[in-house]
């Protein structure tokens, strides 16, 4: 099982510590140091959709002009800008075999994963 997102992430560090306390085994990848590729992302899209993958609601993507913002209309953009500025990423992203079980960190979806 892989977590991604970034350390100094507050949802991030909430869903390890849920982890660590469960005494689940998962390897945390921070997707800063370990850049995020095009088809990794592109396989979480296909599973979750691109829309619940983009973070809309961070300092990254609200530092984006309006323009770039607007042009975000399908798979195809949003991926492009998921490579070009991770932190539009919503994390953590909770990855098993493949499959995305999860992305963001709610307790409750947590408590009803197979772990």
């Amino acid at each position: 099982m892989k977590l991604y997102g970034i350390p100094n992430c507050g949802t991030v560090k909430k869903a390890r510590a849920w982890l660590d306390e469960r005494g689940a085994e998962y390897q945390f990848v921070d997707y800063k140091k370990q850049q995020i590729t095009q088809d990794l992302l592109a396989g979480w899209m296909k599973q979750v959709g691109w829309q619940k993958l983009l973070k809309k609601t961070g300092p990254t993507w609200g530092k984006l002009p309006d323009a770039v913002k607007a042009s975000i209309t399908n798979e195809a953009t949003a991926l492009s800008l998921m490579l070009e500025q991770p932190n539009v990423i919503k994390r953590p992203v909770l990855e098993r075999k493949g499959k995305v079980l999860a992305t963001g960190f709610n307790q409750t979806d947590y408590e009803n994963l197979d772990l």
